[in-house]
């Protein structure tokens, strides 16, 4: 009885000693490392990551605000991964769209022509877009993105920001029905092509009606 007991304890003992060995101790119950030590190991480090993970978002943030002429932001909740993946390959190259928590929004705004954002749109969950040109062409594709979508309801804009000013929903719209630089400049080349043409109408035309005139005066004074 005496060496059955001896052999159940040296199991228990061998069995402790595995548990110990294995890499699971570290979440569980060994008694003989602090839970500090315990935390290090599940991943203490991970707050580290997560902050390094914040800084790199404001920074990519902050650089999309540099070369954007616009931004606007929609309610970022109720939209898959699969939709937003279609949204952005449907948008102009030049164009961002990106769900940004809003402390880190905040940051990001700080110092910015577009931190006027900072008291009204930060509420809530947001998709952002950042649009460096072409911002007709971007806000219709997110129109048409909700209307195929039956978001039309749910996600409209909520207001953006564009040269320090900020825009509610409509004034969102607004601006996309505006024409973009290319088609400013398009008219500007065109308006100035035509100028030369003109000119000339009225050059050539002037010595057909200086003619004129002075024959109808010289006849006055034969009469």
């Amino acid at each position: 009885m005496a060496k059955f007991v001896i052999f159940l304890s040296s199991i228990a003992s061998v069995a402790a000693f595995s548990f110990i060995g294995t890499p699971s101790s570290t979440l569980c119950r060994q008694a003989v490392h602090s839970r500090s030590r315990c935390a290090i190991r599940m991943g203490g480090d991970g707050g580290a990551s997560t902050m390094e993970h914040k800084v790199a978002k404001v920074s990519r943030v902050k650089s999309l605000l540099e070369t954007s002429q616009m931004i606007f932001s929609v309610p970022g909740s109720s939209v898959t991964v699969k939709e937003v993946q279609n949204l952005r390959r449907a948008l102009p190259d030049t164009t961002t769209v990106s769900i940004v928590k809003n402390k880190l929004m905040a940051r990001a705004l700080e110092g910015t022509d577009f931190d006027v954002a900072s008291g009204t749109l930060l509420k809530g969950s947001n998709m952002w877009f950042f649009i460096e040109e072409d911002i007709g062409s971007s806000i219709k594709v997110f129109q048409d993105f909700v209307k195929e979508n039956n978001k039309k309801d749910t996600h409209f804009p909520l207001g953006g920001v564009i040269e320090g000013d900020l825009l509610d929903s409509a004034g969102v719209i607004a601006v996309s029905k505006l024409p973009s630089k290319k088609e400013l400049y398009a008219k500007i080349a065109g308006s100035i092509k035509q100028v030369p043409t003109k000119l000339a109408r009225v050059v050539k035309a002037t010595p057909t009606k200086l003619a004129r005139a002075i024959k109808l005066a010289t006849e006055k004074n034969d009469e």
